[in-house]
């Protein structure tokens, strides 16, 4: 007698693949509506709110009686300001927000719809956080998508309720607008047509950005690697490999002349190889992290030993490239490979359990969503990574410069921080969906369940001492997180807070002004403190942090003997062509 399902043709459904195929057609179709973001998370998110809020009669009551404080609040501020022009506020904005910030805001009666704007945001913070049974995750995206309304709604925004740009049209006779809208439709033509920002021409690559000499080494079909030439007549033995992110493109750390980490580090008598990763196209989609690992840093650093020598290398990470660098040396750790002499990790998250607030664009259904769209595409685009990050600081970079482009005409000045900014590339389908799957959502690398080569791999597996940069102000990869290696290894660490934010923090050349940074140091197989209590007990010094890094990099590097060769005069490390290379051109 033959049991039901006991036939393999009965398992199989000659359905399967057209159906997958319909339902990831689908499912990218409404990721291009929505730029990637799910209805249904927030639909969920949504009703896991109001349905907490409607069995919740305390908290109700709560925001009742919260509301007729506000408004109390603001009537007495409006009594008060009618007999006091210098009366006391109602409220004061963040410190971070500076909307408000111009004296024009003081007046009547643009103070009170100030006023009521802030006690009305307060109020909405209040009404979608602290309910009992609502998840976290759900709450974070209520509370973000609040907070979104309400910055579309402030009355920065809006003629009628902006004295700052009442003023303007006033003094330009109306002029502003007529820029503003020229801003407007010059900005419009380069995006259709694909063109980078107003002001990008200025920082030529290769000419007034990633300008400083040096020879492309070695090439493969994901990195060029560049060694930079010699500026003292003697180096440390030991070369610094850095592995940038390719979310973007590596000249973050190369810069203008007078920021450009590369340069700094070549003059302050280190050999210096970088990495510039190949901008995927449609016919990478299957390129996975692993291939990053091995035709990156490990390529790298075959190639960095036959040109130099040296059988130690300083390995330097900044972002996601910070992370690959872990992710391959906890693998050379398992291997016995011990080539990596130090490791720097800049704004490079290895924990991601806390991820700040790009955690509001990742769970499964989102995931979903922007899986399918790269199924489709086969990659990711820049342009939608860079869209959630500006919605993760509206306030800055899009309602703030919707109001002073094209309302009030006046044009921000390009730097070279925004040019490079403008030159996106793009993230293969394979090593995204494995990125943002395993690593933020599963946290696997912390975890000790992320595999390289079939075999699970261990933070605590680095023995090596560390530099580790967080920036106060960073909302891709907040400090916090970042300081999470603590209790990851038991690695000696010197840990750096550094003002600024995930970039300008970054680039923080000696000199720049107002730089500070905190420092402490956990000796090898010392204890790991909390972020905050880490902070207290942290030393605060008034200037950049690549000082302290050079003297740190000092500490470990040997006696300084001649440069090595610019690549290898035969063999497979020739000099191909002058930096920056081909690879760092593509768009």
């Amino acid at each position: 007698m033959t049991r039901i399902g006991s036939s393999h043709a009965a398992d199989h459904d000659p359905l399967e693949g057209v159906t997958q195929t319909l339902d990831r057609t689908a499912a990218a179709f409404v990721s291009q509506l929505t730029s990637g973001l799910s209805p249904v998370t927030m639909t969920l998110a949504y009703l896991d709110w109001i349905a907490h809020l409607a069995i919740s009669p305390g908290k109700q009551v709560q925001l009742s009686t919260k509301a007729m404080r506000k408004v109390g609040r603001i009537a007495n501020y409006a009594i008060r300001r009618a007999g006091d022009a210098e009366a006391a506020p109602a409220i004061e904005p963040l410190p971070q927000d500076r909307r408000f910030a111009d004296p024009a805001w003081t007046r009547q009666p643009f103070d009170l719809i100030a006023q009521a704007f802030l006690l009305n945001q307060q109020w909405w913070h209040a009404a979608t956080t602290g309910i009992g049974g609502v998840s976290q995750h759900h709450e974070d995206m209520v509370s973000f998508a609040a907070r979104q309304l309400l910055d579309v709604f402030a009355p920065t925004n809006f003629l009628a309720t902006n004295p700052v740009l009442q003023r303007k049209i006033v003094e330009t006779g109306g002029q502003c607008l007529v820029e503003g809208a020229r801003h407007w439709w010059e900005d419009a033509q380069r995006l259709g047509r694909g063109e980078p920002p107003v002001g990008s021409e200025q920082f030529v690559v290769g000419e007034t950005v990633a300008a400083t000499p040096g020879k492309v080494v070695y090439r493969n079909d994901l990195i060029e690697l560049i060694q930079y030439s010699p500026t003292t007549e003697t180096v440390h033995p030991e070369p610094i490999l850095i592995v940038p992110a390719w979310i973007m493109k590596y000249y973050i750390l190369d810069l203008s002349p007078d920021n450009s980490l590369v340069r700094w580090l070549v003059g302050e008598g280190h050999t210096v190889f970088m990495i510039s990763w190949h901008n995927p196209g449609s016919a990478d989609r299957d390129l996975d992290m692993d291939d990053y690992r091995r035709l990156g840093p490990l390529a790298a650093l075959d190639a960095i030993q036959a040109i130099t020598g040296s059988d130690k290398v300083h390995g330097l990470g900044y972002c996601l490239g910070g992370t690959l660098l872990a992710i391959t040396a906890a693998a050379m750790a398992r291997d016995k490979d011990e080539r990596l002499a130090t490791l720097t990790l800049l704004a490079a998250q290895t924990e991601f359990s806390e991820p700040g607030e790009l955690g509001l664009f990742i769970d499964e259904a989102q995931l979903n969503l922007l899986e399918n769209m790269m199924w489709s595409r086969g990659t990711l685009d820049s342009g939608q990574m860079g869209g959630a990050f500006q919605i993760l600081r509206s306030n800055d970079l899009i309602w703030s410069r919707i109001l002073a482009t094209y309302l009030m005409g006046e044009r921000e000045e390009m730097s070279d921080l925004m040019a490079w900014n403008a030159d996106g590339t793009r993230m293969p389908y394979a090593m995204h969906s494995q990125y943002l799957r395993q690593l933020f959502l599963g946290d696997d690398l912390a975890e000790g369940r992320f595999k390289v080569e079939g075999r699970a791999i261990t933070l605590s597996a680095l023995r090596q001492p560390m530099f580790v940069v967080g920036t106060e102000r960073d909302h891709v990869a907040p400090w916090r997180s970042v300081h999470k290696i603590h209790w990851l290894t038991s690695a000696a660490i010197r840990f750096v807070l550094t003002s600024g934010g995930h970039n300008a923090g970054i680039v923080s050349e000696p000199g720049h002004a107002h730089r500070q940074f905190h420092v402490a140091t956990r000796p090898l197989d010392g204890p790991a403190l909390d972020p905050d209590d880490w902070l207290e007990q942290a030393e605060t010094k008034d200037s950049s942090w690549w000082l302290e890094w050079g003297r740190w990099l000092a500490e470990h590097s040997s006696e300084r003997i001649a440069p090595p060769s610019m690549g290898q005069a035969d063999g497979a490390y020739r000099p191909l062509c002058d930096a920056p290379g081909h690879y760092v051109m593509e768009r």
